[in-house]
């Protein structure tokens, strides 16, 4: 039998709950929970066209985290990486494969692929609640400390008790204390990839040669850089063809494939700022989307036009635009993945991310599988990411 409703009333005050009633959300003022209603309206697909999850507000303790469910009410999980485990570890790096250096090691890497995505369909990974998770690539947790994590694993367990759990991007330099209570509560943790951070971008980025260089590539370039709170329909549109542009066409479909309401949405709730790279014609060359939560600030978006020529220099620029944005707001960077040897040269070092799955409450085959997979991933994907800075 498929979950109901999900009830808006609080069992006692304080107590963890569960909230997808409009009236209710409406209600809230915090960006969590205006995130929360706004997906809930128009469906997830209408901000992330290849994520299909149902949205909820677990409230406990005066906080709100927003809630994925993947997999419910008979949906099939849609195909974006950032909520479907088969795609993160399976479906996603078997685009990869063209990086590796001959055809025997891209042959092995398909089979064992193979295996994995045999395993994780079995284990039915595809039916999972995601908690505190704004569909980008890096959740920042904004301090949280993970002292309720115990209850609210039980809540979810107790009202989705045949999804496994996912608490994502959590890594020792950012939230330690997080990572701690989740292992001690039990959660299996996956290394996801290896992250780049940099600690004092005054200290770290601003000096470096070339950071420099970047610097005079955006004054070189004419462009004019605009910070942005919120967009309106027009950059929007720009700013979501761009995200396509990089994201969607030159890396992976599996990235999340956000529609221009996604972008004005996250501006309009207060919880990303933008800069834009605009020509003189007025047209938007490059943008990022930025969050910061508790000293940490993550660009959830940097696009550019990939269309200009190379000397344009616009990744760089677009690169400049966060990093400058950070320093001049003093918070530390979680450039997420990818570009390692570039984010190096501009200060930053590598952390290994990890994915917390709790299955605990599942069946003896499936935690079996995924209690292997885990360990399995421990052995053999940590060393090759701190080797190979992926």
């Amino acid at each position: 039998m498929q979950p109901g409703p999900v009830p808006d009333l609080c069992p006692s005050p304080g107590a963890p709950a569960l909230v997808e009633d409009p009236a209710t959300l409406a209600r809230d003022p915090a960006p969590a929970a205006r995130f929360v209603a706004a997906l809930g309206r128009a469906g997830c697909t209408g901000f992330a066209g290849n994520v299909t999850a149902r949205p909820m507000l677990l409230r406990a303790g005066g906080r709100g985290w927003p809630v994925m469910v993947d997999g419910a009410d008979g949906r099939r999980a849609g195909p974006a990486y950032v909520t479907n485990l088969r795609s993160a570890y399976a479906r996603y790096p078997l685009g990869e494969l063209g990086l590796l250096p001959s055809p025997a090691a891209r042959l092995a890497a398909r089979g064992m692929l193979g295996l994995v995505d045999l395993l994780l369909r079995v284990a039915r990974v595809e039916a999972a609640v995601h908690l505190d998770h704004w569909l980008t690539a890096t959740s920042l947790h904004d301090g949280w400390d993970g002292t309720d994590l115990p209850a609210l694993r039980a809540l979810l367990a107790a009202r989705f008790p045949d999804h496994l759990i996912v608490l994502r991007s959590l890594d020792r330099w950012s939230s330690p204390a997080l990572l701690a209570a989740a292992s001690a509560d039990g959660w299996l943790l996956m290394p996801a990839r290896q992250i780049w951070v940099t600690e004092d971008p005054a200290r770290d980025w601003r000096p470096r040669n070339n950071s420099a260089n970047d610097r005079r590539a955006v004054k070189a370039s004419g462009l004019r850089i605009e910070d942005a709170d919120t967009l309106d329909d027009a950059d929007a549109q720009r700013i979501a063809a761009l995200y396509a542009m990089l994201y969607l066409e030159r890396h992976s479909p599996l990235n999340p494939a956000f529609t221009p309401a996604f972008f004005r949405m996250m501006g309009d709730i207060g919880m990303a700022r933008y800069r834009l790279a605009r020509a003189a014609d007025g047209r938007i060359m490059a943008a990022t989307g930025m969050i910061a939560r508790a000293g940490v600030m993550t660009p959830f978006m940097a696009g550019y036009d990939t269309g200009a020529p190379r000397s344009a220099a616009l990744y760089r620029i677009a690169s400049w635009m966060y990093a400058d944005w950070a320093c001049r707001h003093g918070l530390a960077i979680n450039g997420s993945a990818g570009a390692g040897a570039f984010k190096r040269l501009r200060g930053a070092r590598g952390e290994i991310e990890y994915l917390a799955v709790h299955a605990g409450h599942l069946g003896p085959v499936r935690r079996a599988l995924l209690t292997g997979f885990a360990r399995a991933l421990d052995r053999m994907l940590t060393p090759a990411l701190a080797r190979h800075g992926w």
